[in-house]
C-alpha cells in the first residue's frame, strides 16, 4: 500500500450504486444536482492585513517563530496554536504500547500525500472550480478557513471588523461582482453578532451584495460561558432577527466559532476537542432561538447548524420536547408549538459522513431538514472521494430523499438555481 493510499484508503471504499437510478458520480449523465452545503476558502495569509481597517492591523492573528524554530499562530481569543514543530520535535507525544508502528511516524511525515493535497487545495478559483467539478459539485456554499479566527477575540467590535474584512475579500475572490462564477461559488457573510449595530449594517450590506446567507458565531461574545454574558435569547437581538427576516438570508452556526475548540490537551485530545469543544457548540444557539420563541415571532427566519453532523438531531428534538412538557412549570415563554415543530419548519443541519443520522431521517420526517456537504478541502470532509462516501451512506434511502439531501434542500433554503432536470 502506498503512502498516498495508506491512512486514507477507507475514503475510497464503496458498496457501489448499481441499483440506484441516479448516482453522485460526475460522469453520470443523470447525476444528482449536488450542493456542497459546507466548503471552505483557502485564504492567502495576508487577506486580513489587506482588507481590515487600519486601526486593527496590530491586533489581527499573526504568526510567531520561537527560539526552537517552531511556528505558532497567535490570536486574542485562543491559546497559541502550533502550526509547525521545532527542529527537535520527533513525535507528537510518546507512543503507547498498544499503538501500531505506522502510527508512530515523525511529526513531519504524519500526513499522507492526500492529506497534504487537501491542505494546499483551492488557492485559486480555477483550481477550486476544477476540484469541485471533478467531485460532482454543482454549487458550493463557502465558509471561512483562516477566517474562522475572525471570531477569536472577546472584543465583538474587533471581531466584526475582521468579519467585514473577510466578507470584502470573499466578494472579490469569489467573483461577487461577476456573478459568483456563474453561481457556483456562493460564500456566506461572516457576522460577529455581539456588535449588534455593526452586525445589522453588515447583514444589510451582505444582502445587497448577493451573499448566499449569514454565518453567526456560536456565541455572541467569544469565549467560555459565564453567567450574565450576552446570549441569543436576549431581547436585544429582536432588531437583528427582524433585519435578517427582511433580507430572507438564512442564518448558520458553524463549528469552532464560539470558543477555542482546543480545550483539552494530552492523550485523546484531538478526538475530545473535535467531539466536545467544536462539534457540539453549534447546538446551543439554535436551542436558544427555538426555546425563547424567536421562530414564533419571526416566521420567515431560517437557521441551521453547519459541519456538526445530524446524528444528534432526533435526540435533540425529543429532548427539547420532553423538557417543554416535563418542565412546564419552569418553561417561559411557552410557545404555541413544541420545540421540534419549529426545528422542522425553520431549521436544518449539515453533515459529511453520518450513517447514524441518515438511518433516522426518513423515519423521523427529517428529510427536508438535512443537507450533505463535502467540506472541501478539510480532512473531515469527503473530497476528492465524495461519490464513494455518498454510496457508503445513502444506499438505504429512497431516490427522492437522496435528491433532497444532496442538493435540493440547500437550493430551496439558500435560494439557489438548480439544473433543469433536478428533481
Amino acid at each position: 500500500m502506498t503512502q498516498s493510499a495508506g491512512m486514507n484508503a477507507w475514503r475510497r471504499e464503496t458498496p457501489g450504486a448499481e441499483l440506484w437510478s441516479r448516482t453522485a458520480r460526475p460522469g453520470d449523465p443523470d447525476k444528482y444536482f449536488m450542493v456542497s452545503a459546507d466548503t471552505h476558502a483557502n485564504e492567502p495569509p495576508t487577506y486580513l492585513a489587506d482588507y481590515v481597517d487600519p486601526e486593527y492591523l496590530e491586533r489581527i492573528p499573526r504568526s510567531e517563530i520561537r527560539e526552537d524554530g517552531s511556528q505558532w499562530l497567535i490570536s486574542e481569543g485562543n491559546r497559541p496554536q502550533r502550526v509547525k514543530a521545532g527542529a527537535g520535535a520527533k513525535t507528537v507525544q510518546s507512543r503507547q504500547s498498544y499503538e501500531r508502528p505506522e502510527h508512530d511516524r515523525p511529526v513531519a511525515s504524519r500526513m499522507d500525500d492526500e492529506d497534504l493535497s487537501r491542505n494546499a487545495a483551492g488557492r485559486t478559483i480555477e483550481e477550486r472550480l476544477a476540484d469541485q467539478r471533478a467531485d460532482g459539485i454543482d454549487v458550493e456554499l463557502i465558509f471561512p478557513n483562516k477566517g474562522l479566527l475572525c471570531w477569536a477575540t472577546p472584543d465583538p467590535v474587533f471581531a466584526m471588523a475582521m468579519c467585514r474584512a473577510w466578507n470584502r475579500w470573499a466578494r472579490d475572490f469569489f467573483g461577487g461582482d461577476d456573478g459568483w462564477n456563474a453561481g457556483r461559488t456562493r460564500p456566506l457573510a461572516c457576522i460577529a453578532s455581539g456588535d449588534q449595530s455593526g452586525a445589522i449594517d453588515e447583514i444589510r450590506w451582505a444582502a445587497d451584495h448577493g451573499f448566499a446567507g449569514l454565518c453567526f458565531g456560536n456565541t455572541p461574545i467569544y469565549g467560555e460561558k459565564s453567567w450574565g454574558k450576552l446570549e441569543y435569547n436576549d431581547p436585544s437581538f429582536e432588531e437583528i432577527w427582524s433585519v435578517v427576516e427582511e433580507t430572507g438570508l438564512p442564518i448558520t452556526f458553524h463549528v469552532s466559532t464560539g470558543k477555542d475548540p482546543r480545550a483539552v490537551g494530552g492523550n485523546g485530545g484531538a478526538i475530545t476537542n473535535y467531539v466536545c469543544h467544536s462539534m457540539e457548540t453549534t447546538i446551543e444557539p439554535l436551542v436558544q432561538m427555538i426555546s425563547s420563541g424567536v421562530f414564533e415571532r419571526h416566521r420567515g427566519l431560517r437557521a441551521g447548524l453547519v459541519e456538526s453532523g445530524i446524528g444528534f438531531v432526533p435526540w435533540l428534538l425529543e429532548t427539547m420536547d420532553h423538557a417543554y412538557r416535563a418542565h412546564h412549570f419552569f418553561v417561559r415563554p411557552v410557545t404555541p408549538e413544541p420545540p421540534s415543530t419549529y426545528f422542522r419548519e425553520h431549521c436544518f443541519a449539515t453533515f459529511q459522513e453520518d450513517h447514524v443520522g441518515l438511518r433516522a431521517v426518513e423515519a423521523d420526517d427529517l428529510v427536508n431538514n438535512v443537507m450533505w456537504a463535502n467540506d472541501y478541502p478539510h480532512h473531515e470532509g469527503s473530497w476528492p472521494h465524495s461519490a464513494a462516501s455518498i454510496e457508503r451512506q445513502m444506499g438505504a434511502l429512497s431516490d427522492p430523499s437522496r435528491g433532497q439531501i444532496l442538493g435540493l434542500n440547500a437550493a430551496r433554503i439558500f435560494g439557489l438555481p438548480t439544473s433543469a432536470d433536478a428533481s
